[in-house]
């Protein structure tokens, strides 16, 4: 794919037109926050239409741009479907789990609050900083996205899409609040679904480009049943995916604050339809743009079936993308500032007292500032996420499992969350995906079956899952012959 014709000033004044339209409304509407409360949950009364946009909107960043398509490329149908199901399953589990939170936490406002009860502060700690590093992760990876994509269609260098990012993004956010993020994302979820339906009349428009027949005339084995990558990734995507999501701060925002536990449950039905069906579509580019280019950059799947030298065509994508960006970011921001200001006194003494929410913003700048530097290095965004999501998938099972069981032991809680961890990090690859600690490292791959060095992604994940799972049914046993 041939790089576009903007110019890196055009690109930046774009991204500044965008930004102050943003800023705009966060100054406008920054009034509304009277206390911690209503910065972290509003005033718990967002209606269907709201929340649905804004748990729609905050899931579906600019990773949706990269990830599915590149994931397609070499997992397959297999990893379409999975990255679809694993980015709605949260939301449908939350429609069981969501009600009964609120009504044991009527005032709560963070899924710690429930960790906290359940399993005592050294369980906390551990959930905090992998909530907070998750955040972090997914942060990195969204501004990563922006600047790599304003650095695929003028050239402009990383470090700068990604500073002016930030910087737009703080301005409204770290005064706006909970409240001013829900109402960008109304804004930003309109946008996304005009991104979607332009990319559609773009590609659709083309049906020979977009046959399933070509697709499987072309790249059959991405299709093919009998592909065990297939299933392998696809089971990787639906696992990490799904785990992940269950601890993101912004999602428990947003079910503290529906209005009811009525609209709470629609919302969640109609955005976790809204976010496979988007999630989907934007997996499937990537197996079309393989199948007429084998060589294509898994990464640029997506904007090779849509870019063209028309510099309107350009600017559209790139208005539509940084929508999506900022729909994020100021989720993202907002969470980890409103996780931070829950349990300021777990993390810190700092953050006690009455001026903690500026505390905590001083160090939401400082964190931007480390994002900052990580993005200006270009990693991979689907590395970035694969990373966050193991650690978050250690911890899953031993935290709802917590809900069922109320008299669940927090050592042993303790003992399979960093079992959990430490298995999976073993076996999790390198950025080549051939190699890992135990695999390459201490253990000398010509040892092994061909078989595991080829999946461990997948074996990374499994172990991170299945290990604390297999203490704790150990744990139950046990008692259960006491």
């Amino acid at each position: 794919m041939e790089k576009t014709q903007l110019t890196s000033q055009t690109s930046l004044m774009v991204i500044l037109l965008v930004g102050f339209f943003f800023v705009i409304l966060g100054y406008t509407n920054s009034k509304k926050n009277t206390n911690n409360k209503s910065y972290i949950v509003g005033n718990r009364d967002e209606t269907i239409f709201s929340l649905t946009a804004s748990l729609s909107a905050s899931a579906l960043g600019a990773w949706i741009l990269f990830g599915p398509a590149s994931a397609a490329t070499w997992g397959g149908i297999g990893a379409v479907i999975g990255y679809s199901c694993g980015t709605a399953a949260p939301m449908l589990f939350l429609l069981n789990f969501g009600p009964k939170i609120r009504k044991e936490f009527p005032q709560g406002m963070s899924i710690t609050d429930f960790v906290k009860k359940r399993f005592g502060l050294e369980i906390l700690k551990i959930i905090i900083i992998l909530i907070l590093f998750y955040l972090t992760i997914f942060l990195i990876a969204e501004v990563t996205a922006i600047a790599f994509l304003l650095n695929l269609i003028s050239n402009t260098p990383l470090w700068m899409t990604s500073g002016l990012t930030l910087i737009i993004c703080l301005l409204y956010i770290l005064k706006g609040g909970f409240k001013l993020s829900i109402i960008t994302d109304k804004y930003q979820f309109s946008i996304i679904v005009v991104l979607i339906f332009f990319s559609l009349f773009l590609i659709l428009n083309n049906l020979e480009m977009n046959s399933y027949k070509l697709i499987s005339k072309n790249v059959p084995n991405l299709l093919s049943e009998k592909n065990f990558v297939n299933y392998t990734a696809g089971l990787t995507f639906f696992i990490a995916v799904a785990a992940t999501n269950l601890f993101h701060q912004g999602n428990w925002q947003r079910v503290f604050a529906a209005k009811d536990n009525s609209v709470l449950k629609k919302s969640l039905i109609y955005s976790s339809i809204i976010s496979f069906l988007i999630v989907f579509w934007m997996g499937y580019t990537g197996l079309i743009s393989f199948s007429l280019e084998p060589n294509v950059n898994p990464d640029l799947a997506f904007f090779s079936l849509i870019f063209s030298n028309n510099s309107f065509v350009i600017i559209i994508i790139l208005i539509l993308a940084l929508a999506l960006t900022l729909s994020t970011i100021d989720t993202l921001i907002n969470a980890i500032s409103s996780l931070i200001i829950i349990n300021g006194k777990v993390i810190n003494n700092y953050f006690i007292g009455k001026e903690i929410k500026n505390k905590v913003n001083k160090l939401i700048l400082l964190l931007s500032f480390f994002v900052f530097i990580l993005a200006s290095k270009g990693y991979s965004i689907l590395y970035l996420f694969l990373l966050a999501d193991l650690l978050c998938c250690a911890a899953v099972i031993t935290i709802f499992y917590g809900f069922i069981n109320k008299k669940f032991d927090f050592k042993i809680a303790k003992i399979s969350i960093i079992s959990g961890l430490i298995s999976g990090l073993l076996f999790f690859p390198n950025q080549t995906f051939q190699s890992s600690i135990l695999v390459g490292n201490i253990i000398s791959q010509d040892n092994l079956s061909p078989l595991i060095s080829t999946n461990l992604l997948f074996i990374s994940f499994l172990v991170a899952l299945f290990v604390p799972l297999i203490i704790i049914m150990t744990y139950c046993l046990r008692n259960s012959f006491r």
